[in-house]
């Protein structure tokens, strides 16, 4: 089979980043840091140190939330705490009465508004006393659609790295620092699930929230008139105080695993019904898309865990489409994981192992991968699948290399259960392969005739549903593939039974696979590109010398001699100024264009830095080496040292090592195991 004669093929998706847990004490800007999916990861480890999670940075908050303005009238701001997982942005906790549960998951959707740019600079869950709000954030209160995060907001943010979403500035690049969560006590006992804090969190130091914080007073509040006790009030028995902040409070649930059901359990539901009354009450006040995406997810989990699926299904689903919007990897990726979780305790367990399998992008850390693996192994545990359930238990040992204890005891609980049930109904099923899990047609094989001399295209059976008439065949992707005749010299594009939607007297002398719906064509075979859909139409017109398939919504194309970028619209996003744009990945393989993240390496007079999907220069062209990494950026200088940069551009790691495994080891080591699914 001939390989493309035009553009480049597409290029694999690159492979996974970490979750960053926030060291106790220090400030951090309130970021989201909430993982997606249904899954309870919990992620009770914290960063050691604050400059350590200051460097690790995250994504900014907006304030345009699809909830309206009205709903924070009247409550006053309070500093907020960044935790881990399981932890908020915010850590003021309104006074307002919590919503009945049976009710939540319909009144959360009519919260949302339409789509609007969060302002990277924005807190996310600023009251109306913190400082006046973009204007633009009284349309919040249209009941439509989660808002438009901006194209220019960096994506990725070290702070979200092993999933978690990041609350502060600090190293996530997230505006607001936060004290971090506390973590759990000591390492969870044994059958403990210590994914039980909240992985969208990044680990950044969170400072001791203020007492008054619970009330939602500022220094400016007028603090209830203090009275002398009397009798009646002694006499009266006391109630136990909410939890200071909800988010830190589910981070620090021990949450314990089920050796028979595989589910976790909570060892006090009283306290975790407050928790979710919390969660519920900070969902009040909060206007962005990344917030609300976290504390839905996390009330999500709440709700799962008490047995209320019912509203975990509503909560989690909405969470899905709130993180969605923001664009970002790591936060979506959180998100389809706790809806996947609630959907596998109700028992959908094709829609669980779907979401499962798409959240679990190889760009994204290694530990929330992990994770990822292991909930979709106990899933299939469920299922009676139990060898495809081993194959995900050992994959999530072999990215944590054994290294993660917590996690070791939990898989060791899980092999538990699978051995006594193999012992008595087998292991079930022969494993599926990762398009029959997401429901992706299997699309025909090219196949060759060594006596015709010609291609075909054959089914997964291995029966030709396509004959031996073309000279060259591409592969199919997105259903279409370009095949070219032995008596003509341009193209033609065919579907899946061999009919013809593009004949080949349009004239293409070279074509690209089809990407996100645009194929790259040229009618003289050597440069102007254009991009044409399925029906021939052209999208962007002519006049590019070299062209990468579309990625994420970008393709790299050169013109005049320079590199830079151009969206699915044609519009250029990224000035063609450079001497090159491909992406280096930590893991050793190489983005033709950018990250899922939104990220890219560029080339300038032979130094490299990185810009985002907006165009936005986050790193400066100074370096001879960038290397893109899940949670940060791997520079190396003219003497062969390697160091890091975090996701702001900002100094992570001094120049110091020989290699840049050490600096991934160092890294690691700023970074604390989690468990975003809880």
């Amino acid at each position: 089979m001939s390989a493309d004669t035009g553009s480049n093929g597409p290029v694999t998706d690159a492979e996974p980043p970490v979750t960053v847990a926030a060291a106790p004490g220090a400030t951090a800007p309130t970021s989201d840091s909430a993982p997606t999916g249904a899954t309870p990861f919990v992620d009770a480890a914290a960063v050691q140190g604050a400059a350590a999670s200051d460097a690790i940075g995250g994504e900014p908050t907006a304030t345009d939330d699809p909830q309206g303005s009205a709903h924070i009238e009247g409550r006053a701001a309070a500093p907020e705490p960044v935790g881990t997982l399981l932890n908020s942005d915010r850590t003021d906790l309104p006074a307002a009465e919590t919503e009945p549960v049976g009710t939540r998951a319909a009144a959360e959707r009519s919260g949302i508004t339409t789509s609007q740019p969060e302002p990277a600079d924005t807190e996310a869950g600023s009251d109306h006393t913190a400082p006046p709000e973009p204007a633009d954030t009284d349309d919040a209160t249209d009941h439509t659609a989660p808002q438009q995060e901006p194209a220019e907001t960096p994506s990725a943010g070290p702070g979200d790295d092993y999933g978690n979403e990041t609350t502060p500035t600090d190293a996530t690049g997230d505006p607001d620092p936060a004290p971090a969560e506390p973590a759990t006590d000591g390492e969870p006992a044994a059958h403990t699930d210590a994914a039980a804090v909240d992985p969208e969190h990044d680990h950044e130091p969170t400072p001791p929230e203020p007492a008054d914080t619970a009330t939602g007073q500022t220094d400016n509040a007028t603090t209830p008139r203090t009275q002398e006790p009397d009798a009646e009030a002694d006499a009266e028995p006391a109630t136990p105080p909410p939890p200071a902040d909800p988010e830190q409070a589910l981070a620090a649930v021990g949450w314990r695993l089920d050796p028979r059901t595989l589910r976790e359990e909570a060892p006090d539901p009283a306290q975790l019904r407050l928790i979710r009354d919390g969660l519920t009450g900070k969902l009040d006040t909060t206007l962005d898309n990344r917030g609300r995406a976290r504390l839905l997810s996390l009330r999500a989990v709440a709700s799962r865990i008490l047995g209320d699926l019912d509203d975990a299904l509503g909560d989690a689903r909405l969470a899905v489409t709130y993180a969605e919007s923001t664009g970002e990897l790591r936060r979506t990726a959180l998100a389809r994981a706790r809806l996947a979780e609630a959907l596998r305790w109700r028992g959908d367990h094709a829609e669980a192992d779907r979401l499962f399998a798409e959240a679990n992008s190889p760009e994204l850390p290694d530990p929330l991968r992990a994770l990822l693996h292991e909930h979709a192994g106990r899933s299939c545990y469920d299922q009676g699948r139990l060898t495809e359930a081993c194959l995900h238990f050992e994959r999530a040992l072999d990215l944590r290399h054994g290294e993660d204890a917590p996690m070791n005891a939990r898989v060791e609980v899980a092999l538990d259960a699978v051995a006594e049930r193999a012992a008595a109904d087998g292991f079930g099923p022969a494993p599926r392969r990762t398009e029959e899990v997401l429901g992706a047609p299997r699309l025909p094989v090219a196949t060759f005739d060594e006596e015709q001399q010609l291609w075909g295209y054959a089914n997964a059976d291995g029966e030709m549903v396509i004959t031996h008439r073309y000279a060259e065949a591409q592969p199919f992707h997105e259903g279409l593939a370009w095949v070219r005749r032995p008596e003509a010299s341009r193209w033609a594009l065919i579907d899946t039974s061999g009919v013809a939607l593009i004949e080949a007297n349009n004239g293409y002398r070279a074509v690209g696979a089809f990407s996100e719906g645009l194929s790259w064509v040229s009618m003289d075979g050597k440069g102007r590109w254009m991009a044409v859909d399925r029906m021939n139409i052209v999208r962007i017109p002519p006049g590019y010398e070299e062209v990468r398939p579309f990625r994420s919504g970008l393709a790299a194309v050169r013109q005049n001699g320079g590199w830079g970028a151009v969206d699915l619209t044609g519009e250029v996003v990224v000035p063609t100024r450079y001497h090159g744009l491909g992406t280096p990945l930590a893991d050793g393989r190489k983005v033709d264009g950018f990250t899922a993240d939104g990220l890219a390496v560029v080339e300038l007079a032979g130094r490299r830095g990185v810009v985002d999907r907006g165009g936005r220069v986050v790193v400066t062209p100074a370096y001879p080496t960038v290397v893109v990494h899940p949670v940060a950026f791997l520079v190396a200088t003219e003497s062969g040292r390697w160091g890091a940069l975090d996701r702001r551009g900002e100094p992570l790691i001094d120049p110091v090592h020989p290699g840049h495994a050490a600096v991934v080891a160092e890294i690691d080591g700023l970074l604390a195991d989690a468990s975003p699914v809880l």
